[in-house]
């Protein structure tokens, strides 16, 4: 029996779209047109799922663009993410449910999905302990009112007793958590709140490690993991095309507009990106640390650095690889996007069993 697995794109809110990494252009920068056509492609081309990433500084609000897309879209799910060091939780809760009832769409089934940030306030700077911890306390205050409980909540950062707002998703339930982190403390808040640990892109026998060490960790709070991998993707007809295509993004990048472009993050200093930055420093002369994984991304993009790069069965086979290793849900996304989409959509997308992603939201009460 072939293996399901949920593949999802992504619309890119945050400014970060580009023919030439580091070359801003005025066609593909983020605005309400640009990043609905990402949508409503991703729909057409019959993707599960799009993440609608979140930066402070950067590119469109992602609360209100959910609200407007989930209004076009029928089918699509919307990964939302949702930066916690901004958000007060009930009224975060109140939020989700709202919109989760827009993207019913008279359908009868909510498709919103969220995940999880674990940021700072905007100007303020919270250690990464007391960061991850209140994240983990938000990760359990929205599953508390989003299933219709009682909240009494006290905590480190929240001292909350109210009741669930009246306005509820449609199935009743908190949407699945997606949320990722390679830190200590990271790891910890994952095992013990989140339904979809992510990773960025690695080596396999560093994801086998993760996986396990995670599976572990929730296993000591009576909890399971689904696995979820966000990577970028090159497919041609081609694997000499494909590897072109990586070297015509870079061909107008500096090193130093890279570096500028990586310290705008506010997570430039975070594990998961010191992890990206070993491996491109690992990687072969063209930037392939294994087979098919480009860490070129990378040098103009902080945050997730590596593509899967190769011909149709290639990238077949890398992705199919992965889930043998126990990944069951794929975050993809490619420059630019729309265009990428449809490579993939073509390409690979028919060859691979999918689907929506089906967790059981749950969590070790404290």
């Amino acid at each position: 029996m072939t293996q399901q697995c949920e593949i999802s794109w992504f619309s890119a809110l945050c400014d970060d779209d580009y023919e030439f990494l580091g070359q801003p252009d005025p066609m593909l920068a983020s605005s309400w047109e640009h990043c609905r056509n990402i949508v409503l492609a991703a729909e057409k081309g019959g993707f599960d799922n799009i993440l609608l990433p979140s930066g402070y500084q950067l590119g469109l609000d992602t609360t209100a663009f959910a609200a407007a897309i989930a209004a076009l879209t029928s089918r699509i799910r919307l990964l939302m993410a949702v930066r916690i060091g901004e958000s007060w939780p009930p009224q975060l809760a109140r939020q989700i449910a709202t919109l989760d009832r827009i993207t019913a769409n008279g359908s009868g089934q909510g498709r919103l999905t969220i995940n999880i940030i674990s940021s700072d306030l905007p100007g303020d700077k919270l250690a990464s302990a007391p960061r991850y911890a209140r994240t983990l306390e938000v990760m359990q205050i929205l599953k508390t009112l989003l299933n219709g409980e009682h909240l009494s909540h006290h905590g480190e950062h929240y001292n909350i007793d109210v009741d669930p707002p009246r306005m509820t998703t449609v199935s009743g339930k908190c949407p699945p958590l997606y949320f990722g982190g390679l830190s200590e403390d990271a790891r910890e808040a994952a095992a013990r709140g989140c339904d979809v640990y992510l990773m960025w892109p690695d080596t396999m026998p560093a994801v086998r490690e993760i996986i396990s060490d995670m599976t572990a960790r929730a296993a000591k709070h009576g909890r399971t993991l689904k696995f979820g991998y966000r990577a970028h993707v090159i497919v041609r007809e081609t694997e000499s095309e494909a590897r072109a295509y990586a070297m015509h993004l870079l061909s107008k990048l500096d090193a130093e507009t890279g570096d500028t472009i990586r310290a705008k993050s506010l997570d430039a200093a975070s594990v998961g990106v010191a992890r990206q930055a070993e491996l491109r420093a690992v990687a072969g002369g063209e930037g392939f640390v294994e087979d098919n994984l480009w860490t070129g991304i990378g040098r103009a993009r902080s945050g997730c650095g590596a593509a899967i790069v190769g011909d149709p069965d290639q990238v077949l086979a890398k992705l199919r690889a992965y889930q043998a290793e126990g990944i069951e849900a794929f975050i993809l996304s490619g420059y630019p996007h729309a265009a990428e989409a449809d490579l993939f959509a073509r390409h690979v997308l028919p060859k691979l069993s999918h689907s929506a992603l089906r967790v059981d939201s749950h969590y070790a009460r404290h």
